[in-house]
């Protein structure tokens, strides 16, 4: 049972650090060089992250800087960026790629703020779902023969109180998104 139990919080974990790297890609009207993480760089035929290609600084609160290594791979770099989903349009002057993330406006910081709140719904029903995969599995178990009806009441209590833990996680990482949003 132990095993069991171990394998369910682990997949928690995944859906905890999953929900996080989400997080890091949301625009909050903040320079933050994680929204670029998703962005690809065709590099000799490879597709390659941007912060392997280049050098990546935020020199004010609004402003990502993009310094590739090889000046010959700027454009690509530019169309990488065009083509996601970042909404922003990369500035190139030849030298650096510059990426001005204008002010959020009240509205859609609201529309911001709702999909981070969907994301973390999403979050919660699949730890849901892990939780309900290790109660099937402890009564698989339970019929086999390799664990008591004690056993069994022990380890639902188990799943539900590890699931009541991870749900309190994707609340906290929610709300502090949600007030960083809101705050800027």
């Amino acid at each position: 049972m132990k095993e069991t139990l171990k394998k369910a919080e682990e997949r928690m974990d995944r859906r905890i650090n999953h929900l996080v790297d989400e997080y890091k890609s949301i625009r909050a009207g903040r320079a933050n060089p994680a929204i670029l993480d998703k962005v690809k760089v065709d590099y000799y035929g490879t597709p390659t992250p941007v912060n392997q290609v280049a050098s990546v600084s935020v020199p004010e609160a609004r402003t990502i800087v993009i310094q590739p290594w090889d000046g010959s791979i700027l454009g690509a770099i530019n169309k990488a960026i065009l083509t996601s989903e970042i909404g922003i349009n990369p500035q190139n002057d030849g030298k650096v790629i510059r990426l001005n993330f204008p002010p959020l406006t009240e509205d859609r910081r609201k529309e911001i703020v709702k999909d981070v709140h969907k994301i973390a719904e999403g979050t919660k029903v699949q730890i849901r779902n892990v939780r309900r995969d290790l109660v099937d599995d402890l009564k698989k178990m339970k019929k086999s023969g390799d664990l008591t009806e004690d056993d069994l009441k022990d380890g639902e209590k188990k799943a539900q109180d590890l699931t009541d833990k991870y749900i309190k996680q994707v609340d906290k990482i929610s709300a502090e998104k949600q007030q960083e949003i809101m705050a800027i």
